[in-house]
């Protein structure tokens, strides 16, 4: 029966079933994340004119446009990284695989994790560095502020951050990969 009226959604299916259906949404979320990576620190700087940050002493406002440039530079690398990712998720599946929603979102999972370990890791060395050399108590204040107080200020920071965001990058790698790893061994072993 090639009617078209029993045939008119096959376009639809065709793209679910070789995996167009679930990259190319996902192409456009890692533009969207991009995109608010490069707007994030405006949004930031938005809120500190807000609260009234440059009306703090000087050493706050000090502190506060070395974390802004530090979280520039972080987003500025996030986007990269996203905008880097969103051309490689078509590489994710190939058309005849019977499995492609999951290498999809393995690699979702581990673009995420690098993503959020890369921030971390550099906001919180940094932010260690500027309480210790620039702020001291001050620096929990800035925080708390800028809305990353979950980030330990001080020495700590410095070499727990960095160990944070490697591990975080480091077990989302490992858990895509082992994703990946059962989906080829699924996709090898389908019967011919």
């Amino acid at each position: 029966m090639e009617n078209r009226f029993f045939t008119f959604i096959a376009p639809y299916l065709a793209a679910i079933d070789d995996g167009r259906f679930f990259r190319k949404p996902f192409s456009w979320l890692y533009s969207l994340i991009a995109i608010i990576n490069l707007l994030l620190p405006f949004y930031l700087l938005y809120q500190a004119i807000d609260n009234r940050i440059f009306s703090a002493g000087s050493k706050i406002v000090f502190g506060f446009i070395l974390a802004w440039l530090t979280i520039g530079i972080a987003c500025w690398i996030g986007f990269q990284l996203w905008w880097d990712r969103k051309n490689k998720i078509s590489l994710s599946s190939s058309t005849g695989d019977e499995f492609i929603a999951t290498p999809t979102f393995s690699h979702f999972i581990q673009t995420l994790g690098e993503w959020i370990g890369t921030l971390i890791g550099l906001i919180g060395f940094v932010f260690g560095i500027l309480s210790i050399i620039a702020l001291g108590d001050a620096g929990y204040y800035l925080s708390r502020q800028l809305g990353v107080g979950f980030i330990n200020m001080g020495i700590l920071s410095i070499i727990f951050a960095p160990v944070y965001g490697f591990l975080i990058i480091i077990l989302t790698r490992f858990l895509a990969e082992q994703i990946r790893a059962l989906v080829a061994i699924a996709n090898n072993t389908k019967k011919q």
